[in-house]
């Protein structure tokens, strides 16, 4: 195993939150936090105009994590990688008391669920 990727998609959020730039990074900031992850640089973030959501992207030594939000259909989504196993977190109970979700769809996958960890690595010319 090379590492576990959540995908998360929240529904039913406050439209408001998901336009606040600081709301937002408070929870990745959360999620940072609670998972013990080491940030790589300063965040980046997005701000589109008018009504619009944000974007979001950390650089982690673990990976990475992205958060994109959508008011206008009340919907934020967020995927973080990284490059150690993470057990099961409570994403519904988070993203309901930070952005006022009314669910989520959480997908988990193992990656690189094959590679073969104790081989050697391979030469530039084995390409």
């Amino acid at each position: 195993m090379l590492g576990c990727e959540w995908i998360i998609d929240a529904y039913g959020c406050d439209p408001d939150r998901l336009r606040d730039l600081e709301v937002m990074i408070g929870l990745c900031e959360t999620i940072v936090e609670q998972l013990e992850l080491h940030v790589v640089g300063k965040p980046v973030w997005h701000q589109f105009p008018g009504h619009a959501g944000v974007t979001g992207l950390y650089l982690l030594s673990e990976s990475h994590l992205a958060c994109h939000t959508y008011p206008e259909v009340r919907v934020a989504t967020l995927n973080l990688y990284c490059c150690r196993w993470i057990q099961e977190r409570p994403w519904n109970e988070l993203l309901s008391e930070i952005l006022g979700a009314s669910h989520c769809d959480v997908v988990s996958l193992t990656r690189g669920r094959n590679a073969n960890l104790n081989s050697s690595p391979s030469k530039e010319s084995d390409r």
